[in-house]
């Protein structure tokens, strides 16, 4: 049987390696920002943003060693990514996409090595690009015009999610402390 402090840690340790999945969507020739957050106050040793659907080696964005590394990024994407923060303030790490074209819809992923922890998957992000003709801004077919930026791209299956677990975490630990 678990002692009521191992059960605190191990909740702590869910907490903590939970990863945020949003969805944004962005119009061809926009700069999206992906944002990606790492534990504040420790030295970020690696960065690495990938997109693991495309089918060919290279990173989005690739950090170490306090520099960033061009070469190692994947050839569609190199020129176009920036950090947002070129300090890494507050463990901010994320980039700015610039001039976003239909190639760049996929499934994005920020990792961070940290301190003396593992590499760690910190976000996952959907990008969505769609042109200005597409139902999504379309108000009288269910859509809202600013719908991407009006909940910082999160959607609302995203905010539910990270809702029920929040109170999940909360209820399971007020009930070991009870």
């Amino acid at each position: 049987m678990m002692s009521a402090s191992n059960v605190s840690l191990c909740l702590l340790a869910c907490f903590l390696s939970f990863t945020v999945s949003t969805e944004i969507t962005v119009k061809p020739g926009d700069d999206v920002t992906l944002q990606c957050q790492s534990p504040r106050g420790a030295a970020i040793t690696l960065l690495e943003w990938s997109r693991p659907d495309l089918e060919t080696d290279g990173y989005v964005f690739f950090f170490r060693d306090s520099r960033s590394y061009e070469h190692y990024q994947h050839p569609s994407f190199r020129g176009r990514v920036q950090l947002r923060d070129p300090e890494m303030k507050d463990g901010d790490v994320s980039v700015i996409l610039k001039n976003v074209n239909i190639n760049d819809a996929g499934t994005y992923e920020c990792r961070v090595l940290a301190g003396s922890t593992g590499r760690e998957l910190i976000n996952t992000i959907n990008l969505k690009v769609e042109d200005s003709g597409d139902t999504a801004g379309d108000i009288s077919a269910g859509g809202h015009k600013d719908e991407g930026e009006k909940n910082g791209g999160h959607n609302d299956e995203n905010m539910q999610r990270c809702f029920r677990v929040i109170v999940g975490l909360s209820v399971t630990f007020l009930l070991l402390v009870l």
